[in-house]
């Protein structure tokens, strides 16, 4: 089916996910929305719990516009709880299960939550996290094996009536690193999320039938837009996997039947190193969506792991679903995609320039800033006017990102114009493994950077100028880092140096760091 006729069997809904949602639960009835672990939630008894969610939130006092933290390994209640949010018009504000206490303090502080559902295996760290906050957020478990949160749901009535919001009420606040040294909360409506949903119909060519392998978390947009979103807009089944396992990956997606799975390069990578006495030949993943992809991956992945056809895309968490490599073809290795419409023609076809440093657009093969119009846009950030502001101009979203456009109307990334080092799929703030690491009393001054990494992407490299007398060693300092940052930021380099380059106002110069070659030299692997 063309990827119109897939979302339009459903007929138009208002934009709302509550309407979006009902209008498929009422058509699907019983077949399965959800498989986890070896157990189907229908797309009715989803309907059922998001009803009985609704009566469940009520009564914890939970009303239109608070903020509910979620701190979770993927779990089948992470779906109905958005869901029943999204009717309420709370908003619901994810957060790596893999921070440390810290990290997540500072996400539940800013977007002031008043509740946290988390796994049983963090409930720790979400304590100490809102320890400090008044009125301090009450929190639930959502995975204990007696009771689980969906059988605490269960044991309730549901509420078939109370909704409270539209397609302009904003429903997720997602944090991404920026260069301030602290996360930004990206606010998106739920018309934002989906038309981002149906995007991706459109991008991967889902049918009615599609059964779309979830390994990626639940607390950024790809798993929560693209994974989830896709699979609610066409209509198919979500495999919902509680976390990455290399090992496992291909004994899952055979028996569960998977036809499509989104990843990220580094666990493509991963992937292609592993032992092929854990490859299943009769899996039947046909497509996969991952970014960046190079000659290697593509040619492994189509020749030993039998995927006939791999997507390169381009997307942030602001802007989600822009660029695409078509799914039809042609596609370029290497390029970020062409723009990627709805599948209706009624919705606005996102914009995407290259600006110079004056804001005048490019000609081809030139490179600059990457500016984006797009329906999908974010609201802005939470709580942060000045950051909205400085992010456009013109109407235009600045990406911060560098690149260039061709003569087929394909882009290329370039560079990163922000402080920003991309590991393991995850974009971490220069900026905030700086401040951390210079709370270790011995730091004069230290600089983060990313440097290329075996797997694809960037390891991180810490050069620091200890203070003058200090006995300050490389295996302190990671130590530090240990205590002060999760295992995602530990930078693998460190190297200490008698200076840092710096600009005219005396910030630090981290462009003259790289290329780093000598620096990496003189480093110390903590990750060999």
């Amino acid at each position: 089916m063309e990827p119109l006729a897939v979302i339009e069997r459903f007929g138009e809904h208002d934009f709302s996910v509550h309407d979006f949602f009902t209008r498929r639960a009422l058509a699907l009835g019983d077949k399965a929305m959800i498989e986890f672990e070896g157990e189907a939630m229908p797309w009715s008894a989803c309907l059922d719990l998001r009803e009985r969610a609704r009566t469940w939130l009520k009564a914890q006092g939970v009303e239109f516009g608070d903020r509910v933290g979620l701190m979770s390994y993927n779990h089948p209640s992470t779906v109905v709880l958005f869901l029943a949010a999204c009717d309420l018009g709370v908003i619901l504000v994810p957060c790596n299960p893999e921070f440390s206490a810290s990290e997540a303090q500072y996400i539940f502080e800013h977007a002031q939550v008043c509740a946290v559902i988390c796994s049983g295996q963090v409930k720790d760290k979400v304590l100490l996290a809102v320890s400090h906050m008044d009125p301090t957020p009450w929190n639930v478990v959502n995975d204990a094996a007696e009771p689980s949160l969906i059988d605490t749901w269960l044991g309730v009535s549901p509420d078939l009536f109370t909704i409270k919001s539209n397609a302009d009420t904003t429903c997720l606040i997602i944090y991404t690193s920026g260069t301030t040294g602290f996360p930004k909360g990206v606010m998106h409506s739920q018309r934002s999320y989906l038309l981002t949903a149906e995007a991706f119909v459109h991008r991967l060519y889902l049918q009615a039938d599609e059964r779309m392998m979830c390994v990626l978390p639940l607390f950024h947009i790809n798993a929560l837009m693209y994974s989830l979103g896709g699979a609610m807009a066409c209509g198919g089944t979500l495999i919902l996997v509680r976390k990455f396992s290399a090992s496992e990956f291909w004994l899952v997606a055979l028996k569960t039947r998977a036809t499509q799975v989104n990843v990220i390069m580094s666990a493509a990578a991963i992937l292609s190193r592993r032992p092929m006495s854990e490859f299943q030949a009769g899996h039947q993943i046909h497509k996969m969506f991952l970014a960046p992809l190079n000659q290697d991956l593509l040619d492994i992945f189509h020749t030993r792991f039998l995927v006939p056809t791999l997507i390169e895309c381009y997307g942030m968490t602001e802007i989600p679903g822009v660029l695409s490599n078509p799914f039809l073809g042609p596609h370029k290795l290497g390029s970020m995609g062409r723009i990627s419409p709805h599948p209706s023609p009624k919705i606005q076809t996102p914009q995407v320039r290259v600006l110079d440093d004056s804001g005048l657009e490019l000609p081809v093969g030139e490179v600059g800033e990457i500016a984006v119009k797009t329906p999908t846009i974010m609201q802005g950030y939470y709580k942060d006017e000045a950051q909205t502001a400085a992010s456009f101009k013109e109407g235009w979203f600045l990406t911060g990102d560098l690149g260039y456009r061709d003569a087929d109307d394909f882009f290329f990334f370039f560079t990163r114009k922000k402080d920003i080092i991309r590991r393991k799929g995850e974009n971490l703030s220069g900026a905030e493994i700086d401040t951390a690491i210079s709370s270790h009393p011995d730091v004069q001054e230290c600089a983060s950077i990313g440097v290329a990494a075996e797997l694809g992407e960037e390891e991180v490299l810490i050069a620091i100028v200890p203070k003058p007398g200090s006995t300050l060693t490389p295996e302190a300092v990671y130590e530090h880092a240990k205590k002060v940052l999760s295992p995602l930021k530990w930078p693998r380099f460190v190297v200490l140096v008698e200076s840092l380059p710096h600009t005219g106002s005396m910030k630090i110069a981290k462009f003259k760091l790289k290329p780093a070659q000598q620096l990496l030299e003189l480093a110390t692997d903590f990750q060999a």
